[in-house]
């Protein structure tokens, strides 16, 4: 699978999982956290026998991380006995059907979203009494979400003497409380947190809002880009961004929530054999998808927060690629902006408006923008932000 060295969370996880420790990780998107724990717990049940009970259980917060997470587990697994299921709504009642009927007969891993979790334990098939493992994957996303009370109520079916692995972005303060409630003296591991791979080459520009449509084409114009992603901060402006490049003759997709999850799939799928090479996204994207040699993240909205920021142009620059980052700052988003600079510990250098766009506010985040005088406009600095690296395995 092209495997030829382990990474900082591999290397310091798996020693631990296999000593059956509950372990808590810290690893940003993009450091290998996935095979980091599919690796040790197919090796643990493969000295079991198969029998109609689940041995361990992966809770993932979106569809399109079970989905992905399953069929990574479906490359590892090839040649073992070990079976494996992704469960998740959005689907329609045939899919629950085959679920269900795989659950009865017994799948050595399920891999699913909560709420469908619930759905089936409620019901009173899924064999869980002798369950092994526990994983909490992206456990950070999932309070954001709103999950809490749901994991709490899947935990509440398992048996108390089992192995317990979380991992996350972050550790916020109510991830520290699912921990303490879960876990058992569980070993830490922390990872580059929040801070971007050193490759990613971070760029931003000061536009007004109305400018930054017409930077977009222009960033995009004349470029051979074989993938690129555009995050938006709402399904509407997605919309009206994808409608606006579709003019120009560029090849893209949307993906937010109002697609259907079988939408998803294939846009996903077209982005990643490159039958489609520009796809406008909101942060349903950001999180986790493992999407290869991204050259370009443009953040056409300033994200909601650093670690937002973080997640987004983790998509690119992943393992020993290189990739550029990005970011259109409004007047109104200065502010935001400045915020995210002060969490990554330097500012993100400032690149000068092409001029047949016109003036450009400056950057003055202490106050409303103003007009910069000048032929390009924009504060015109050279400043380079990046932080530390984050490696990759390669499938």
């Amino acid at each position: 699978m092209g495997y030829t060295k382990a990474t900082p969370v591999q290397e310091q996880v798996i020693p631990m999982i296999m000593q059956g420790k509950d372990v808590m990780a810290s690893a940003q998107t993009g450091t290998g956290k996935t095979a980091a724990f599919l690796l040790p717990v197919v090796h643990q049940l493969m000295s079991l026998g198969h029998d109609n009970s689940v041995k361990a259980l992966v809770i993932e917060p979106t569809r399109e991380l079970a989905v992905q997470i399953d069929q990574q587990m479906e490359g590892l697994s090839y040649f073992t006995h070990i079976s494996s299921i992704a469960v998740y709504g959005g689907t329609d009642g045939a899919s629950f059907s085959r679920e269900k009927q795989a659950l009865t007969e017994g799948a050595d891993i399920i891999i699913g979203t909560p709420g469908r979790l619930i759905a089936h334990l409620n019901m009173g098939y899924v064999n869980v009494k002798t369950l092994q493992c526990l994983v909490l994957d992206e456990a950070d996303r999932m309070l954001d979400m709103g999950f809490y009370d749901d994991i709490i109520k899947i935990i509440s079916y398992l048996p108390e003497k089992r192995q317990n692995l979380l991992f996350a972005a972050t550790m916020p303060v109510k991830i520290r409380e699912l921990i303490r409630k879960v876990l058992n003296n569980p070993l830490e591991v922390n990872i580059a947190v929040s801070k971007p791979a050193e490759k990613v080459l971070q760029i931003a520009y000061n536009v007004y809002e109305k400018q930054k449509v017409a930077l977009v084409k222009d960033l995009l114009q004349g470029k051979k880009l074989r993938s690129v992603i555009i995050f938006c901060s709402t399904k509407s402006k997605a919309k009206i961004l994808s409608k606006e490049l579709k003019v120009t003759g560029s090849v893209l997709a949307e993906i937010h929530s109002d697609l259907d999850q079988k939408e998803r799939e294939k846009v996903l799928m077209n982005f990643k054999n490159r039958s489609v090479n520009i796809l406008v996204a909101t942060d349903i994207l950001s999180r986790g998808i493992d999407i290869e040699d991204i050259d370009l993240i443009i953040n056409y909205d300033v994200p909601n927060d650093g670690e937002d920021y973080i997640h987004r142009i983790g998509r690119t620059a992943r393992a020993e690629a290189e990739g550029i980052a990005i970011t259109l700052i409004s007047e109104k988003e200065q502010r935001k902006f400045q915020q995210i600079e002060q969490m990554l510990g330097k500012p993100v250098m400032k690149s000068a408006l092409p001029s047949h766009l016109g003036e450009a506010p400056s950057y003055n985040p202490g106050r409303a923008g103003g007009k910069e005088r000048g032929r390009f406009g924009g504060s015109g600095g050279r400043r380079s932000g990046s932080g530390s690296s984050s490696g990759r395995r390669r499938r």
